[in-house]
């Protein structure tokens, strides 16, 4: 008797989301940063300001997460050395969480 070996042909969802879950909390972590620095915060911004920041850029924290995993996870498939792969999905998880800041902030900080 043979025995099948599926586990290389199924996709590894638990890394995917442990992959999101950091993405999505270093962008709060980052945005935090960014919120606790407004110490006296302007008075024609709205009243709960902060709530906007605080979803858009972990948002965008956990879609720079997901980048990486599929980057990562299929750099053989794309014809991509390793080392590029890292450097190109580290790349775009800098980009994706810096157009969340950017986002999240219009309007308020980033004027």
């Amino acid at each position: 008797m043979t025995q099948l070996n599926n586990a290389t042909s199924q996709p590894h969802p638990i890394s995917l989301v442990k992959r999101m879950l950091v993405g999505g909390c270093i962008g709060l972590l980052l945005i935090s940063f960014f919120l606790l620095s407004a110490r006296e915060p302007n008075p024609d911004w709205e009243k709960f300001w902060m709530i906007r920041p605080l979803i858009i850029v972990p948002l965008a924290g956990a879609m720079g997460g997901l980048c990486n995993y599929y980057i990562i996870r299929f750099h053989d498939r794309m014809g991509l050395n390793k080392i590029i792969a890292m450097i190109l999905s580290v790349m775009v998880f800098i980009v994706g969480l810096w157009m969340g800041i950017v986002l999240g902030l219009d309007g308020t900080m980033w004027n």
